[in-house]
């Protein structure tokens, strides 16, 4: 790592402390221009991790260039040590990022699923490519409205920077990324569940999943939560002289 200069990656660091006052650290290190995670892979991974293993119906890749599930390999070092939580477990998490810190007190599902968020969004999976921009400037548990508001101005600017300015205002496209996604977590909480005795991996997913189901339609009903913040730009409103 010494000899990485630091303008070619960025890290951020997760550090829980769970309820029998174990410190567990989870410091993450990402290609910045690629948006993945850096370091070796992981020696003898396990069965779950294996891309035939309830492999997405959807799964754009080769069995025999990737045998292991890209978002699968990026989720053994969580499993490995968080995975021994229930999902009611009571811990503090630290995110440490290179502009801000972030303390929270919270459950282990809701810590599990805002890392796991972020492993996955760094995968080599192509259906994640769209969450690596929000992985870049990532916003540790992040609630409804700010889901909703990442992921339309992240899809917008995207194809703003395809088409030169000619969006797709339908939104169809997101709409068909999120159900990708939301497949792909259909598919993980599978493998977690042929692998984990304790219910706190499976649980997060869950939780994460659940703000993947916003985009599908109708989005006119998650649109609703966030259009009144644009009704004084919208309506010309503009201070008096």
């Amino acid at each position: 790592m010494a000899n990485i200069k630091a303008t070619e990656t960025f890290s951020i660091d997760y550090r829980f402390t769970l309820p029998n006052k174990r410190r567990v650290e989870i410091d993450l290190l990402f290609d910045r221009s690629k948006i993945v995670l850096k370091g070796k892979m992981k020696k003898n991974p396990p069965f779950w991790t294996e891309l035939g293993f309830h492999q997405c119906p959807h799964c754009p890749i080769d069995e025999k260039s990737f045998p292991q599930c890209p978002v699968a390999l990026n989720l053994v070092t969580v499993y490995q040590r968080m995975g021994k939580l229930m999902s009611f477990d009571r811990v503090t998490v630290n995110v440490i990022t290179e502009q801000r810190k972030f303390h929270v007190r919270c459950s282990a599902q809701e810590a599990i699923s805002s890392i796991m968020g972020l492993m996955i969004a760094a995968s080599h999976c192509p259906h994640t490519h769209f969450l690596k921009p929000m992985a870049r400037f990532h916003l540790p548990f992040a609630n409804r409205e700010e889901t909703i508001w990442r992921a339309l101005s992240t899809y917008l600017l995207a194809r703003y920077f395809e088409s030169h300015g000619k969006s797709d205002f339908n939104l169809n496209g997101l709409v068909k990324i999120y159900d990708n996604i939301a497949r792909i977590n259909d598919c993980m909480v599978m493998r977690l569940r042929a692998a984990s005795q304790k219910d706190s991996m499976v649980n997060a997913l869950v939780h994460l999943d659940v703000f993947a189901k916003f985009m599908m339609p109708p989005l006119e009903d998650t649109l609703d939560s966030i259009r009144a913040l644009f009704k004084p730009f919208l309506m010309g409103q503009s201070p008096k002289s």
